[in-house]
């Protein structure tokens, strides 16, 4: 019987645990309860993951309604594989919330910051599991509203307005994201994804359906920080709780990217996409300028939040790549950096959460020499660093590979060429944090600091293992990855 309800249980678990930690007046239970729920997460997406493998599809009506009547969940190897990502950084950095958030927020707070991490992430999980257009849009909202107050709990008053930046942004992608949903429901009648697809077939050259495309896209594009749509992200990871931050850039904007696959390969297909709308007009243009743009932006950024805040604009242009391409290759690399740039980024932004939580900013002057104090923190950011550069051995050279194989493809050299060229700008920024924290001493007055304690240094590893392991051992992720490539293309128009 609780086989049969995982797919719900995915969702409900945390949103009912929201409001328990709520209630509670100590942050210690909270954080207990949180932690608790996201590994109970992470152990129903294992066995979801493990149902599909084959690639049999589990079919979830809500209330016995079967669909399009009825709320549907649906979870295929796709849909699995996100989960499995969204649920494993949860886990990993549920523990980390505890020590980072105590030091950075009011004790009386972190009950409700817990509260809404629990909010954000059954909103994440839902996006991924849903089979409704309109539920989707739900659960992107909750993900959405959590995520502003969280950002705005950050200690620097700036973090208020960098919540109200994304606030404003986030409200305008989901009034887009909606009102395309809604002239879909006019014109099919339907808000099942799955009955969406059926009917797109015979009203390809309705102008209502390619209005409805452009706004949904435009929405999703917002929420996913697609260059020139990112201007909310810098300033809300860099003054968000060093935990949100990782939590989100490892998180948030991979569900908006998965959301986007759904529609374009799995709603509208590619027929429609691709050769009515020419969606890759759009995309691949903005994403190979983005990727090169904030890159070198990131050079010239002294806050190492904000640095990795536009790497990450970067990285997500990568994934746009591949999804423009329209080949079982190019998506294939899409959805395995989804993967793979979670691990990287989570670890990147754990380690710096760590050296922020000993010596309260991030930025290059202030982290002069600090290798010397805190060797294992740094390592781990240094382990992480190469792997976004795309180092062998470490899961950003499979990202990167498979990328550049994609564009090979097709014969898209100067792709091929950015793709490398931005690699090498990443060693530059990165290796301006190397520099500064082993190459020079520590600033004149300061005190010799303590190595993060363990609480916060294990699930670093984790992550920076994670890093290492994937990119070794490839056959999960490179497996999952082109099996859900290879059946979107199947499966579509």
């Amino acid at each position: 019987m609780i086989v049969e309800n995982l797919p719900a249980l995915q969702v409900v678990l945390p949103l009912l645990a929201a409001p328990l930690c709520l209630l509670l007046s100590r942050g210690r239970p909270a954080w207990l309860v949180a932690t608790l729920i996201s590994w109970l997460g992470l152990a129903i997406s294992v066995v979801l993951l493990w149902q599909v493998k084959d690639g049999s599809v589990i079919h979830y009506a809500f209330g016995g309604w079967a669909a399009p009547w009825g709320i549907e969940y649906v979870v295929d190897r796709l849909a699995a594989y996100v989960l499995l990502i969204v649920s494993l950084i949860a886990a990993v950095m549920m523990p980390y919330a505890w020590r980072s958030l105590s030091s950075e927020i009011d004790a009386h707070l972190l009950p409700l910051a817990f509260t809404l991490m629990l909010l954000c992430l059954a909103g994440l999980l839902g996006i991924v599991i849903t089979g409704d257009a309109f539920n989707l849009f739900v659960l992107l909202e909750i993900s959405s509203l959590s995520t502003y107050a969280l950002i705005s709990l950050g200690k620097d008053r700036r973090s208020l307005t960098a919540a109200y930046q994304y606030l404003i942004m986030g409200t305008i992608g989901a009034t887009f994201f909606i009102i395309g949903v809604g002239l879909m429901y006019q014109l099919t009648g339907t808000l099942n994804m799955a009955d969406l697809a059926e009917r797109i077939d015979a009203l390809e050259d309705r102008r209502t359906l390619k209005t409805a495309f452009a706004f949904i896209t435009v929405g999703l594009a917002l929420k996913l920080a697609m260059f020139p749509l990112h201007l909310w992200l810098p300033n809300a990871y860099t003054f968000a709780p060093s935990v949100v931050t990782a939590f989100l850039a490892a998180t948030a904007t991979k569900v908006a990217l998965y959301a986007m696959i759904r529609f374009v390969y799995t709603v509208f297909g590619t027929h429609f996409a691709f050769e009515s709308m020419h969606i890759e007009v759009l995309v691949l243009p903005l994403a190979a300028v983005g990727i090169f743009i904030t890159s070198v932006v990131a050079v010239f950024q002294h806050d190492i939040k904000r640095m990795l805040a536009y790497s990450s604009v970067a990285q997500i242009g990568y994934m746009l790549l591949g999804i423009g391409m329209a080949t079982v290759t190019g998506l294939t690399a899409s959805l395995v950096h989804l993967f793979n740039h979670a691990l990287m980024k989570g670890a990147l932004f754990l380690a710096l959460g760590a050296v922020c939580y000993r010596i309260g900013r991030c930025d290059i002057d202030r982290m002069a020499g600090i290798a010397r104090d805190m060797p294992l923190t740094m390592a781990a950011f240094v382990v992480g660093g190469l792997s976004l550069i795309g180092v062998p051995l470490t899961v950003g050279f499979l990202s990167k590979w498979y990328l550049l194989s994609a564009a090979m493809e097709l014969g898209w050299w100067p792709l091929a060429a950015l793709v490398l060229v931005t690699s090498l700008i990443a060693v530059v920024y990165i290796g301006r944090v190397v520099e500064a924290a082993y190459f020079r001493e520590r600033p004149a007055g300061t005190e010799t600091v303590q190595e993060a304690p363990a609480v916060l240094l294990i699930p670093t590893w984790i992550l920076v293992a994670a890093n290492l392991y994937f990119g070794i051992h490839s056959s999960l992720t490179l497996g999952v990855a082109g099996d859900a490539a290879a059946h979107l293309f199947g499966a579509v128009k």
